[in-house]
């Protein structure tokens, strides 16, 4: 690990001694395949039997990995951490629903969200969020990234969709307050990916306002980027990329290899970093251009962030950099990249603790299979709780 994130103190000056000894024993579990598999198969069933167990729930992994039930909820976070320079991004994590009232009542919370966001921007709020098949269904999303005809009501649908899109950049290019609009799986990110570069188009023309998401464990993503680089310097607009590594690698294999065609995933972690850390270098080589929001749990990546900052002369807090982590997850990358002064974000998820369970779930299982991500955890909480009885 790099030595300039391993300093405990900072890492968790926010948290209490119970907080501490609680965030612990969860990655100790969450560190057990077996026990998380049996925790999701319990939870799931407790909840479609409408079980009393939301309580239970909210005060142990909600409140480990989200900020609140709603917007209001989330201030007490949102404002602890603004106090050690980390702002927060807002995500409303209600998935997996496609009625249009569940739509139409995802798009609503979504501007409120922005609202909310600019009203509390000089408490934590730098930035905000919303995924596409938050705003229209996932079939037509896919319909038009495989060239399928949309039927006459698919194709209003659409229209809705595109309307929604425009509705939430709009608002957050009135507001000046950057707007990221998160990636999906491959077989419909080319309808988002060019309704996000037409947004660009018609709000990125003095800076960089809308951001597209870029899921590095694809391996077209530098070569897409590149054009739409050429792109935008002949036809005048900036740029904004949100950068991850990738969720949805295990779904993607699979279809491509049910469906016989090449996976669109790198072929190993190794592949998916190089590729990140080329798509970072590409984009501070072309900062005048290209707006970067790196969302990453990665230390070398993070410090490549730094370090080539550094190199090219830019400030730690240059606002057309941003360094992001989940919440609950990478305090000792967050709190000491914010220390040394640069811009860094937290992704704080909220909503109804039933309907956010989806997403709760599967932060479990990510950090269960992600190599080393329970047991870094695990070994910052340790030496911490070492740091301060021996302090005491």
């Amino acid at each position: 690990m790099e030595n300039r994130f391993a300093d405990t103190k900072t890492a968790f000056a926010l948290k209490s001694q119970s907080e501490l000894n609680w965030a612990y024993w969860l990655f100790k579990l969450i560190g057990s395949p077996t026990l998380t598999k049996v925790g999701t198969a319990l939870t799931n069933f407790s909840l479609k039997m409408r079980l009393p167990v939301e309580g239970l729930i909210k005060r142990t992994v909600f409140k480990q990995f989200c900020g609140g039930i709603s917007e209001q909820d989330c201030l007490p976070v949102i404002k602890k951490m603004h106090e050690k320079g980390v702002g927060s991004v807002l995500d409303y994590s209600v998935e997996g629903k496609e009625d249009e009232a569940s739509l139409e009542a995802t798009f609503k919370k979504t501007m409120e969200t922005i609202d909310f966001g600019n009203a509390h921007r000089n408490e934590g709020i730098p930035i905000v969020v919303f995924k596409p098949t938050g705003f229209g269904r996932f079939a037509i999303f896919q319909k038009i990234t495989e060239r399928e005809p949309l039927t006459a009501e698919e194709e209003k649908e659409w229209e809705r969709i595109k309307e929604r899109f425009d509705a939430a950049c709009k608002k957050a290019y009135e507001y000046k307050i950057p707007i990221l609009v998160d990636a999906e799986e491959s077989w419909m990110q080319t309808a988002a990916d060019d309704l996000v570069e037409e947004m660009m188009r018609k709000y990125n023309k003095e800076e960089a306002v809308v951001y597209n998401t870029l899921q590095m464990y694809r391996h077209d993503r530098l070569p897409y980027l590149k054009g739409l680089y050429e792109r935008a310097v002949a036809d005048g607009f900036y740029i904004g990329v949100k950068i991850v590594r990738g969720a949805y690698m295990e779904k993607e294999n699979e279809r491509a290899a049910q469906k016989g065609y090449p996976t669109p995933i790198c072929a190993n972690k190794q592949a998916t970093d190089d590729n990140y850390n080329a798509v970072v270098t590409y984009i501070l080589d072309h900062i005048d251009r290209i707006a970067l929001f790196a969302g990453t749990h990665n230390e070398q990546s993070t410090a490549l962030i730094m370090n080539l900052m550094k190199e090219k002369g830019l400030q730690p807090n240059d606002k057309r950099v941003w360094i992001a982590q989940l919440y609950g997850m990478s305090d000792h990358i967050s709190f000491n990249a914010s220390e040394e002064g640069y811009n860094v974000a937290k992704y704080l998820p909220f909503g109804p603790v039933r309907e956010v369970m989806p997403y709760l779930i599967r932060r479990a299982e990510e950090n269960t299979s992600v190599a080393g991500q329970t047991g870094r955890e695990l070994s910052l909480l340790s030496a911490e709780k070492k740091r301060r009885k021996e302090e005491n």
